[in-house]
């Protein structure tokens, strides 16, 4: 099945979506972490704890981060769950490279790790993790479905996956002041500082489009989950996910 973010892409240049994501990241690296605090006013903080909060009664001792970039879900997860080990993935080794940087500079080098991998063809064994987390990077696949099979794969069987995502709220006057927020401000101030005129444009775009709430809940299910759920967090801007294998 096709969704419509999967036909959204950052740039008109022909090249396939994940090629042209990894582009968009390894140019907005160099600012991506200050504009995602600052557009998020800093709640973004508040929700990757509330998303590492669902994992910590599970105690995982091996977890996969996917779509890491800048390893800020990472060395939170290390900080508060105290696992063995995080392997952090992406497709932009831009994001990755300041990544390593704060796991050094957090001490977390021996906790934390990170590889260039593409989520649809990942290279771990099946049963490989504990627990698998994401945020803000699952409407950034190419193929949605095919990304959640590899990801229910290499998670071991009773292992979770802890998920955050941006979406659209869903009801006055939030969603209409969100709509003002995200076609004015956002896109102008993430140009201005990320020199990317197409990133944020295509931030909002896929974050319209993406599939949210119980429609989540169905398509984890369909990619091999026996359980899923879901919480919206601040008035419905981000939404919290937790699928069981």
């Amino acid at each position: 099945m096709s969704y419509k973010q999967e036909r959204i892409t950052p740039y008109s240049n022909g090249q396939e979506k994940s090629k042209q994501v990894e582009e968009m990241f390894d140019n907005i690296a160099h600012s991506y972490d200050a504009l995602n605090h600052r557009l998020s006013f800093g709640i973004d903080y508040f929700w990757r704890n509330t998303a590492i909060k669902q994992l910590r009664r599970y105690k995982p001792s091996s977890i996969l981060d996917i779509a890491t970039g800048t390893g800020d879900f990472a060395i939170m997860s290390a900080k508060k769950l105290c696992p063995e080990n995080i392997v952090g993935i992406d497709i932009s080794e831009g994001m990755m490279r300041i990544g390593m940087l704060k796991v050094k500079k957090a001490g977390l080098e021996n906790v934390i790790s990170f590889e260039k991998e593409d989520c649809e063809h990942l290279s771990f064994n099946d049963n490989s993790f504990d627990a698998i987390t994401t945020a803000f990077g699952i409407r950034n696949f190419q193929n949605l479905d095919a990304c959640l099979k590899e990801m229910c794969r290499v998670l071991k069987k009773g292992g979770h996956v802890s998920i955050l995502e941006l979406s659209s709220p869903l009801h006055f006057p939030m969603k209409q002041l969100f709509w003002i927020y995200s076609h004015t401000l956002l896109p102008l101030y993430g140009k201005l500082i990320s020199k990317d005129k197409n990133a944020y444009k295509y931030l909002i775009n896929t974050i319209e489009s993406f599939p949210q709430g119980e429609e989540m809940v169905g398509i984890f299910k369909k990619a091999g989950f026996s359980e899923a759920r879901f919480r919206r967090l601040t008035f419905g801007i981000c939404t919290c996910y937790l699928a069981i294998k």
